[in-house]
Order: structure tokens, then C-alpha cells, then sequence
């Protein structure tokens, strides 16, 4: 079992920047493949970015590609989503979750474990 706790979520400006991170209670951390979603109000949970167990291999939508950057540190069980350039139609809830096996998924159900998720408002 995984139990994954996202923070750092809150209300910014069109164009600013925020840091999410994900502690994962888990004495394999280094054994799951990590990733970030989102989904906003009335829409379906969207794939944002993936990593690899070692955090060598990322994966991105091509959405968010070249403005969020997804990084994992395994001596702190901790994913992170580092985001840039925010635009107010990426105001959502935005969740981890977690998979043991392989890399390169990017459907929701392909992941087994998921955080609470935090809020993310940008305003214009």
C-alpha cells in the first residue's frame, strides 16, 4: 500500500509560478513510477507528466510541455511538479498517483494509487 499527500497548492496570478509536492508513505518509494494529473471542474481527470523509477525517463502533455517540469527525490519519498507560465484555465485539483510496474502510462487506470489532491487557482 501507498498512501500519497500532495501540498503546495494555492491561488496565483496568470503567469506565475508554483511548486506541488507528494510525500509517499512507503519503504519502496524507488520501486513506483510517479505522475501528476489534474482535473478542473466538469472536465476528466487529465494526464500532465510522468516519471521514472530512478527519474531518468519523463514523460509530458503536451499541454504543459516545456513550462512544468515533474522531478522525484527517493531519499525524501517525494514527487514534485514545478510549474511555470500558470494560465487561469489551469485552475484544478491536481493529484499524484502512483504505479508499481512500468514506465510510459499515462491513463488514469493504469495508476492504483492516488493522493487527496490540492487546489491550484490562477486567476487573470
Amino acid at each position: 500500500q501507498v498512501q500519497l499527500v500532495e501540498s503546495g497548492g494555492g491561488s496565483v496570478q496568470a503567469g506565475d509560478s508554483l511548486r506541488l509536492s507528494c510525500v509517499a508513505s512507503t519503504r519502496t518509494f524507488s520501486g513506483y513510477v510517479l505522475a501528476w494529473f489534474r482535473q478542473a471542474p466538469g472536465k476528466e481527470r487529465e494526464f500532465l507528466a510522468a516519471i521514472s523509477w530512478s527519474g531518468y525517463s519523463t514523460t509530458y502533455a503536451d499541454s504543459v510541455k516545456g513550462r512544468f517540469t515533474i522531478s522525484r527525490d527517493n531519499a525524501k519519498n517525494t514527487v514534485y511538479l514545478q510549474m511555470n507560465s500558470l494560465r487561469p484555465e489551469e485552475t484544478a485539483v491536481y493529484y499524484c498517483a502512483a504505479r508499481a510496474g512500468g514506465y510510459g502510462h499515462s491513463r488514469m487506470d493504469d495508476y492504483g494509487y492516488w493522493g487527496q489532491g490540492t487546489q491550484v487557482t490562477v486567476s487573470s
